[in-house]
């Protein structure tokens, strides 16, 4: 006969690194780094597992039927235990459900759930903000690599500050994300644009031909505490009025390959767009399945997001409301 054990950790709602792998290898056609598989055929599981001890205990002899007595004693058990006696649809006042071997651990199941909703919906925010952050700065550095080789220095300074603030911009809003325990740590596409962009900074091959090596050859700096930009201008002076040419092809070098990366990075069936259409399915799926998954494993606690994942679920929450 089998029997229900429902933990928490039997969940594995990481979309990146363990996604669905056994799910997708059981459902056909499905996608093997799919959450949302995974979640459906976990839950398959257990209510198969519930059907068959249920099946089991009732079909005619009288050890089953004895364990069927067991099964309703425990959950009778459950139930005074919580506190409360259960109500039309077997869920007591505290939110278990006592049709259930365990449960506890079926409500503890249900409150990572409820979390869960809450950080999707936070990180769909946060990456959305990512990917407009992303298209911004392929037009700043289109707009470094356009200047024009007869540009005066202060002109091409002016240039190269102006991608710092934008450069700044973009980690001021979300180096905190990414570092461990923020709202984006662990998530493959907001590593990779970030990644991305810290690669083509310190790259010392823009305008190697012309006798530049990267943008540091220009004073452009970057902190190794506040990851913050600087530009040293009396240094970028001293090396336009040595080798303007190679100023020029450096940054245009440079702005070519940060725009190229951007463009594809924010590309259809690419790191962006992908990711948020995962998140946008297990969100759907949670709400859509909310209410009956809750009616079978318990209310769970409600989560309670602070910081930057309330900020970030508020401004998801606008938006939703927006466009409903």
């Amino acid at each position: 006969m089998a029997t229900i054990g429902i933990t928490p950790t039997d969940f594995d709602f990481s979309l990146l690194t363990q996604m669905g792998r056994k799910a997708g290898a059981r459902a056909a056609g499905a996608d093997a780094e799919s959450f949302l598989t995974s979640l459906k055929v976990r839950l398959a599981e257990m209510q198969s597992q519930t059907f068959e001890m249920l099946i089991g205990a009732t079909s005619g002899t009288a050890e089953k039927g004895a364990d069927l007595d067991a099964l309703l004693g425990k959950a009778g058990q459950a139930g005074e235990a919580a506190g409360a006696a259960p109500t039309m649809n077997g869920l007591t006042a505290s939110g278990r459900n006592t049709m259930l071997f365990d449960p506890e651990s079926a409500y503890r199941m249900m409150t990572s759930i409820n979390e869960k909703d809450v950080t999707y919906k936070a990180q769909f925010s946060e990456l959305s903000e990512m990917k407009s952050h992303l298209a911004a700065m392929r037009e700043e550095a289109l707009s470094l690599g356009d200047i024009d080789p007869a540009a005066d220095a202060s002109a091409i300074k002016s240039r190269l500050e102006a991608f710092a603030g934008k450069y700044n911009d973009w980690i001021t809003r979300f180096d905190g994300d990414l570092r461990a325990g923020g709202l984006l740590a662990g998530t493959q596409a907001a590593q990779v644009a970030q990644w991305e962009l810290e690669q083509s900074v310190e790259s010392m091959f823009n305008g190697a031909a012309a006798g530049v090596r990267g943008l540091r050859d220009l004073g452009f700096t970057v902190d190794a505490a506040t990851n913050l930009a600087t530009v040293d201008g009396n240094r970028l002076d001293a090396v336009i009025a040595g080798n303007k040419a190679g100023v020029v092809d450096a940054l245009s070098e440079f702005g070519a390959d940060l725009a190229r990366a951007a463009e594809l990075l924010n590309s259809d069936n690419n790191f962006m767009l992908r990711q948020l259409d995962n998140l946008d399915r297990v969100i759907d799926y949670i709400g859509d399945n909310k209410t009956s998954l809750q009616a079978e494993f318990g209310l769970g606690d409600p989560a309670k997001p602070t910081g930057q994942v309330a900020r970030a679920l508020a401004s998801y929450n606008q938006i939703y409301a927006m466009a409903g």
